[in-house]
């Protein structure tokens, strides 16, 4: 063989090599490898709405924690950093179809938008479970995983009934649309609060958007037109509720207006036990982050699952917050 086509074949051998040798695990989808979980590590990737809020670092501590007791199961933690960023999004599914995960686990950030990339992971084989809120119709996921948003609106809605004694004039201000867990508390409260005769709501079409700085701009303009005559306000997550508390006492109305949250934070703890805020119903985002890694990784080992598996939903009150439940949920785990 002539020294130049020897060596060149040398050089072919050896990059072939390496590039073997840097292939990742897991990267190849055939039809053994994937669903063995005894064989290799899994590798599952856990994709938020948003990164940014409280909430989701307390589902990648869930994550986390299931992935930690399977031992085999590596958590691939993606997402966009504001939940309303769809097409970041779809973006990070895609990428994780592309390295060939073993599986997804997805909080849509909006209905219809994920529809057709969780069609495409599942033509590839790759199965996906939903969690928080859901997708709209057509791709065959694994399995729901969420709180009862629906519920969780008419919670809301009857501590409303309650802090206001059954009466007067409430606002119920949204969050974005397309996003299914705050549609369903929003329909679930106004359904609710119509069974009393003698609250009337006197805005429930406008939206506050995805962070606590447009949610507070919002509020200061809907307490501007009906803060006079305004019973309470039910804001329906978690960005939303913290810039309503401060619009409420910006404008001087901290316990005179009374005030329903959905998920907790720092500040309104804070107002749930000082008087400034009357009930925060709350999720168990751990206990979704685990349940959801379980259910997938169970799904790969060929056992089957629920359509729907609810994660519950609780309501704490300035009288209950002190009760170790409440403090569980109020103040859960992260991983920052």
């Amino acid at each position: 063989m002539p020294a130049f086509v020897s060596r060149c074949h040398a050089i072919a051998t050896s990059l072939c090599l390496t590039a073997f040798l840097l292939l990742p695990s897991g990267c190849s989808r055939d039809s053994n490898s994937s669903a063995d979980a005894t064989q290799s590590v899994l590798r599952i990737a856990v994709i938020p709405k948003g990164t940014s809020h409280e909430f989701w670092k307390s589902v990648h501590f869930g994550a986390q924690k299931a992935a930690k007791e399977l031992g085999n199961v590596e958590v691939i933690w993606r997402g966009p950093v504001v939940e309303s960023d769809t097409g970041s999004q779809i973006e990070v599914v895609k990428d994780m179809i592309t390295i060939g995960v073993d599986g997804i686990v997805l909080a849509p950030n909006q209905k219809g938008g994920l529809v057709d990339p969780v069609q495409e992971a599942i033509g590839e084989g790759i199965p996906v479970v939903i969690f928080d809120s859901g997708l709209d119709d057509g791709p065959e996921i694994v399995s729901y995983v969420a709180t009862d948003n629906y519920i969780g609106g008419q919670m809301a809605a009857e501590a409303m009934a309650k802090a206001i004694d059954e009466k007067g004039n409430v606002i119920l201000l949204r969050y974005i649309a397309g996003s299914e867990s705050t549609e369903q508390r929003e329909n679930g409260f106004l359904d609710r609060i119509a069974d009393y005769p003698d609250i009337t709501v006197v805005s429930s079409d406008q939206y506050a958007g995805d962070n606590a700085t447009s949610a507070k701009e919002k509020a200061d303009q809907l307490l501007q037109l009906h803060g006079d005559s305004l019973a309470g306000i039910f804001a329906v997550c978690e960005p939303n509720a913290n810039g309503t508390l401060e619009a409420i006492k910006n404008a001087g109305l901290a316990g005179k207006v009374k005030f329903i949250g959905f998920d907790p934070s720092d500040a309104l703890i804070g107002a749930l036990g000082n008087g400034h805020c009357h009930g925060i119903v709350l999720q168990d985002p751990v206990q979704m982050g685990y349940q959801s890694v379980m259910t997938i990784v169970d799904y790969i080992n060929g056992e089957s699952a629920e359509e729907f598996q609810s994660t519950g939903e609780y309501l704490a009150t300035p009288e209950n917050m002190d009760e170790e439940l409440y403090q569980r949920l109020l103040h859960p785990p992260t991983i920052e």
